[in-house]
């Protein structure tokens, strides 16, 4: 039986699949053939967790810690995660506004189910994270895709919230730094748009999930610092190294600590246990050590990878400042057989073994002339994937 031949709700029709999960499926079964792939699509990093972090999971296991926690999270993770906006960012922040869920995603879907009514919208930039504007439909919401380029560094600016916003608009939702691009939001745009939104009488919400993942002479501060009502979602998964542990969390204001309360136990019932107690060692000097230097890894890979694709001919228009993406134009490599992004994908993949995600998986700005490169492979092995793509135009 297939899906068409059952009934299924309409906003299950309307959530869309990832073109990247076809591309990594494609290159599954081309590893199977015994082909050697170089994965540049999922954006996971290739570290594993750190080990401070597993010994605290399994001793967590050992010590029988494996029964449900509190819905809204381990009181102990939520006081280290409010230490830990005070050692990094200068932030104090009392516990109870954090919400620990199962990954950034299980707090993006009670954000919305808080704050979004049937058929209100959310402000979203395109190119952007695609599951933000599943999840918003799925709440029976809208997206309101705004149109973004690297003219204003692929991020939403106080003239896109007057705009784009209507009467039916409820929040505006940003990320720095951003997925697929890279770019970080400065201290000014984050003053500026927090009271551009505040103007509206809306939702001010910030995905800092790649939060710790910063290069250069580029400097992050938690959209806290500058707006104590607003959302922001966190995780455990990228700049920690958790990615399978399953664990985020969400920082909402005051008021909406009892509705996040009841909407976490009837979706969720708690996060994870064994994954609470590890992440309460992600905070210990030893952990960050180990991911500070992985940091400079990555700074190291995205100067690599950058000077590759410059040379190859993509044009990058904004260099990337933050996450572990790069986003590039790929005219230059589009022609009649391989016309747009996809094909272009598919065509790498095939003949050059190298998996990378067309810009069609981030909105429609853009989308059949760019590619997203996950730079979540040693610097090698990433000049390794640009010399393949080299030879085939040879």
């Amino acid at each position: 039986m297939q899906e068409d031949d059952v009934k299924i709700s309409q906003r299950a029709k309307h959530i869309l699949p990832f073109h990247v999960m076809d591309i990594l499926a494609q290159a599954k079964a081309l590893e199977a053939q015994g082909r050697d792939i170089i994965h540049l699509e999922v954006g996971e990093p290739d570290f594993s967790t750190p080990e401070p972090i597993i010994q605290a999971g399994i001793a967590a296991l050992k010590d029988g810690k494996t029964h449900y926690t509190r819905a809204m999270g381990l009181p102990v993770l939520r006081q280290a995660i409010a230490g830990w906006y005070q050692m990094h960012y200068g932030v104090t922040l009392s516990p109870e506004r954090i919400v620990v869920t199962p990954g950034a995603s299980g707090a993006l879907l009670l954000l919305m189910g808080a704050v979004l009514d049937r058929d209100k919208t959310v402000l979203l930039t395109d190119p952007g994270y695609p599951c933000n504007r599943h999840f918003a439909r799925f709440v029976e919401g809208q997206a309101t895709m705004v149109p973004v380029t690297a003219d204003s560094d692929y991020q939403l600016t106080a003239k896109d919230i007057d705009k784009y916003w209507d009467d039916d608009t409820a929040m505006a939702l940003l990320a720095s730094p951003a997925n697929p691009t890279g770019s970080v939001l400065s201290c000014d745009d984050l003053k500026a748009l927090s009271a551009a939104v505040k103007a509206k009488r809306g939702y001010f919400v910030v995905d800092e999930i790649y939060h710790g993942l910063v290069y250069g002479h580029s400097n992050t501060t938690t959209a806290l610092a500058i707006d104590d009502e607003a959302f922001v979602i966190n995780s455990f998964s990228k700049f920690f190294g958790m990615t399978g542990w399953r664990l985020g969390w969400l920082v909402v204001p005051e008021a909406f600590i009892p509705v996040m309360d009841r909407l976490a136990q009837n979706l969720f019932i708690a996060p994870p246990t064994v994954s609470q107690y590890a992440a309460l060692a992600a905070f210990d000097p030893d952990t960050l050590a180990i991911l500070e230097e992985r940091r400079v890894i990555f700074e190291q890979r995205r100067e690599t990878l950058l000077r590759a694709l410059t040379a190859l001919g993509l044009d990058v228009k904004a260099s990337p400042a933050g996450a572990f993406y790069i986003y590039a134009d790929c005219q230059h490599f589009l022609n009649e057989a391989q016309p747009d992004s996809m094909s272009l994908s598919r065509y790498w993949l095939e003949e050059a073994g190298v998996a990378v995600t067309p810009g069609y998986d981030f909105g429609e700005t853009g989308a059949d002339t760019h590619i997203r490169f996950a730079y979540t492979r040693d610097s090698s092995r990433l000049l390794e994937a640009v010399e393949r793509i080299a030879a085939l135009y040879r």
